[in-house]
Formats: structure tokens, C-alpha cells, sequence
């Protein structure tokens, strides 16, 4: 099979990677593959109809309730002001002031109401409040103090080299902080269009501020961003309007059902028997995993290109060459299947709607970020074709009938040579082999112990019967014969036996 036919379910051209709308910057699945700033000029556009529309209705509404309302009232006022008959010369003012008043204040609240009902934020308020009743762990929250007050200390160290300028920036954030944590019914899109003007605005000052110095404003922007964002996380990190905790629980079950796919599958050209390869991917997995540690868009980012760069050195270090955009995104498939990080989705919508443009629209971040997310929608979206498998040994695999792992219809374990493939660049695979034949040996093992002990227990029954038939035939052959021996008593009487003494006769003695 040729290696165009191999890739051709991961394949992803380089041009895909960029906006839709042609504007050079890299796109994102987030943003139905446009960059960030056609992004906010697209939503902003609908936003705008949304708006008009709902203005739109509201005055129709209003229109239709006067309507209504005349026509109920219309004949009682004629019916009444003929009953009264008023002089020609005086004016009716009162009544009809009030009138109008009462008319007025309907009309306001009618459409506020019909504002609010329509308003997004408005539908999302009651999960916002039971979302303050949650109350963090003490550990967690001294943690998090902790982590925010060493922020604060360093955005003031850094703030002081700038001298006014750097309290006017202070100021503004503080202030920003605070609206923002007030804003409680907000969507999680409103949230980030106000943190994105925010940067924007900042970011115009800042460069008339340095006279165009773009590395200078980028570096204050990253202080800014690490500021705002490590006091904001809790407030906007995964909020309960949305459904990017849901959508979490579905990529993990998902990779979680993808545990069988293998290297070979993905094509991926990285060599885990080398032990510098195996530490990059080892290294790659933890830096993946460890994104979801960090409070600050920023900081999630470099973790996700620390990973990327040891995926790069994985492959160079196995193909003794430098590694193409090619073997790139196969191999950040398979890190992400092999450590199925926690809360993908929330991290990836977190850096999405907090950070700073700039970040994901140019430069290495953006591409890596851009990949990440690429990679996440090919496993969501993953099938036979993109394995090069049947759908019937697919749906085998899925559902744990059958496993890559075994040969034949069977189910035996595959020979040595059958094996090779599969276990030559997967070491957890090897290492299941090399126990296989560990179990194996030790059961040939026992299974020569267990015939050698029932040939020692059949040796001694036949030993002891020996002895016993060599025993018996000696004591027929040699009968034994017991003499009897009779020894006479000391003071017998012997005639024969003149020398002992006369027996003793008494003697009386008298007193």
C-alpha cells in the first residue's frame, strides 16, 4: 500500500489550517474555520441583526398592544365624554394626561420585557445563581489566593518599570476585574466579547503609547492577560451556561473507546523502542496533560507547544531527518488518544474566548493550537476509512468483540513473526508480549515440576515396598531363635555348693 494511501484519512492540507475568509491567519473549528478577528467581525454582524430583529418585534408588538387597546377603550371614552358633556371652552386636560402616562409606562414596560426575552443571558441567570451557592474546597481556595496573590505582586513589579503609564494600566484592570465579576448573568459569549474588547483597546493605547513598538505592547499584553485572567478563571473558566462539561465527558468516553488503535494504524512515524523517542512521547504526554493546570490562556498555550516540539524531535530522532507538517498531525493524534487529557474541550474553549488574539492568529502557538484542535475533531469524527479498516472489523473493535491485538477468527495469540509488526514500535504491546512468554516459560516451567514431584512420590512407594520385600525374605531365610537362660537366685539352697557361710542364728542378748 502506498504511503499517499495510508494517510489519506489523516491528511490535512496546510491551507485548511487558515481562515476561510482568505486573510492569511490560522482559522478555528471554534470559529467555523475563520481567525479570530473575521470571527468577531462575523459574530458582531449577527449580533447587530439579532439585535434589530428583536427591536423589530418588539416595536411590532407594541404596536399591536396600543392597537388593542385603543379599540377596547375607544368606545367607553366616546360614551363617556358624551355623558359629560363638557363646556366648549374647557380643555379636558387631566384625564387625558393621565392617560398618556398610564399609556407610556405599558408601552416601557412592554418592551423591556420583550427585551429580556429574547436577551440570551436572560435564559442562562438561573444556572448563574446556583452556580455563587457552590462553595470551593479550603485547600483548593487557599491555593488559588495563593496563585492570585503572587500574580498581583509580579504585574506590580513589572508595572513599575513603566511608572505612569503602568498605573493607569493597573487602574483600568482593576477596574475591568470588577465589572467583570459583576456581570454574573452574562453568557459565556458576551464574557468573551467583553475580555476581547477589553485587549483590543488596550492593545490601541498601548501602541500609541510605545510609538508602534509591537514587542514592547506584546509583552505588556501578556502581563495584562496573566493579571485579568488568573482573577477571572472561576468566574469564566467552564461556566454552567454552557455545555463544555458535556462535551468533555463525550471526547474522553470517546478516546476512552479508541483505547485499540495503534500506532501502525495512525501512521505515525515514531519509534517508542528507542529510548530517546520514548522519552519525548513520554515528555509530549505529560506537557498535554498539564494544560489543565494552568489558570492563564497563555500558559495553556506553551503547554501545548512544548508538546508539539517534543512530538517534532520524537519524529526527527526516528527518521534521521527533519519532521514534515505531514507526520506532525498523525503523531499529535496518537499522544492525544494515548493520554486523553482532562477537560479538552473547556481548555481548548478557554483559550478560544480568553486569549489574546494575536496568540492564535500568527506565530508557532497559533499553529500547534490550531493542529490540537484539528486533531480533536478527527478523533470525534474518526471511522474504518480513516484506520483503513472494514467497517465490520470497526465496529468489532468498538464495541470489544475483537481487539488488533489477536489473529484469526479464533482468537489465538499471534506467533512471534506475526507479531513483529505490531510490537516493533509499540512498546506496551512488547511488553505485553515479553510477559506472555514469561507466563508460558513458568508454565512449562510447573508442568516439569509437577511430573518430576509425581515421579519422586511413585520412586519412594516402590522404594519402601523394596525394602519390605527384602526384609521379609531375609528374616525366612535366617529365622531368629531366642534360647532361654535361667539364673538362680543367690540364697536358693545348693547342696552342692559347700563354701557359703552357715545362715545366721540369732542371738539373745539379756539387759
Amino acid at each position: 500500500m502506498s504511503q499517499r494511501t495510508e494517510r489519506r484519512g489523516i491528511h490535512v492540507d496546510q491551507s485548511d489550517l487558515l481562515c476561510k475568509k482568505g486573510c492569511g491567519y490560522y482559522g478555528n473549528a471554534a470559529w467555523q474555520g475563520l481567525c479570530s478577528k473575521c470571527w468577531r467581525e462575523e459574530y458582531q454582524r449577527v449580533r447587530q441583526k439579532q439585535i434589530q430583529d428583536d427591536w423589530a418585534l418588539a416595536e411590532k408588538l407594541q404596536r399591536e398592544e396600543e392597537a388593542a387597546y385603543a379599540s377596547s377603550h375607544g368606545v367607553q371614552t366616546q360614551s363617556h365624554s358624551q355623558s359629560t358633556a363638557p363646556h366648549p371652552g374647557h380643555a379636558s386636560l387631566g384625564p387625558f394626561s393621565k392617560f398618556e402616562e398610564k399609556k407610556t409606562n405599558e408601552k416601557t414596560r412592554k418592551v423591556t420585557t420583550v427585551k429580556k426575552f429574547f436577551s440570551p443571558s436572560s435564559r442562562t441567570a438561573t444556572k448563574k445563581e446556583t452556580q455563587e451557592g457552590k462553595t470551593p474546597s479550603p485547600s483548593i481556595s487557599r491555593r488559588a489566593s495563593f496563585d492570585t496573590d503572587q500574580v498581583s505582586r509580579d504585574f506590580l513589579d513589572f508595572l513599575k518599570n513603566l511608572q505612569k503609564p503602568g498605573r493607569e494600566i493597573h487602574k483600568q484592570c482593576r477596574v475591568f476585574i470588577v465589572n467583570m465579576l459583576s456581570k454574573k448573568d452574562l453568557g459565556a459569549d458576551e464574557l468573551s466579547e467583553c475580555v476581547q474588547d477589553f485587549y483590543q483597546n488596550m492593545a490601541d493605547r498601548l501602541m500609541s503609547h510605545f510609538k508602534g513598538s509591537s514587542d514592547s505592547v506584546e509583552q505588556v499584553m501578556d502581563q495584562v492577560e496573566k493579571y485579568i485572567m488568573t482573577r477571572l478563571y472561576k468566574s469564566v473558566f467552564c461556566p454552567e451556561t454552557t455545555d463544555d462539561e458535556k462535551k468533555d465527558l463525550a471526547t474522553q468516553n470517546r478516546i476512552r473507546a479508541l483505547h485499540w488503535v495503534t500506532i501502525q494504524m495512525l501512521c505515525v512515524s515514531v519509534d517508542e523502542e528507542i529510548p530517546e523517542v520514548s522519552e519525548n512521547v513520554d515528555k509530549a504526554i505529560t506537557d498535554i496533560i498539564e494544560m489543565d493546570s494552568k489558570r492563564v490562556p497563555r500558559d495553556k498555550l506553551v503547554c501545548i507547544t512544548r508538546c508539539s516540539k517534543h512530538i517534532f524531535s520524537a519524529i526527527r530522532i526516528t527518521k534521521n531527518e527533519p519532521a514534515s507538517a505531514d507526520d506532525f498531525l498523525p503523531a499529535l493524534i496518537y499522544i492525544v488518544l494515548k493520554a486523553n487529557p482532562p477537560r479538552l474541550q473547556s481548555n481548548i474553549q478557554y483559550i478560544t474566548r480568553f486569549c489574546n488574539p494575536s496568540r492564535l492568529m500568527t506565530g508557532e502557538d497559533g499553529y500547534y493550537f490550531t493542529n490540537l484542535c484539528c486533531a480533536v475533531a478527527f478523533i470525534e469524527k474518526l471511522d474504518a476509512q480513516s484506520l483503513n479498516l472494514s467497517p465490520e472489523e470497526f465496529e468489532r473493535y468498538m464495541s470489544g468483540q475483537a481487539s488488533p491485538r489477536f489473529n484469526g477468527s479464533e482468537g489465538d495469540w499471534p506467533h512471534t513473526g506475526s507479531a513483529l509488526g505490531i510490537t516493533a514500535t509499540n512498546p506496551v504491546l512488547a511488553q505485553v508480549n515479553h510477559n506472555l512468554e514469561l507466563l508460558s516459560g513458568l508454565s512449562g516451567r510447573q508442568e516439569r515440576l509437577m511430573e518430576a514431584a509425581q515421579s519422586l512420590q511413585a520412586d519412594l512407594l516402590s522404594w519402601s515396598d523394596s525394602v519390605q520385600r527384602e526384609v521379609h525374605d531375609i528374616r525366612e531365610k535366617y529365622p531368629l531363635e531366642i534360647l532361654s537362660c535361667t539364673v538362680p537366685a543367690i540364697d536358693a539352697n545348693n547342696i552342692d555348693n559347700d563354701n557359703l557361710p552357715s545362715p545366721l542364728t540369732p542371738q539373745v542378748f539379756s539387759g
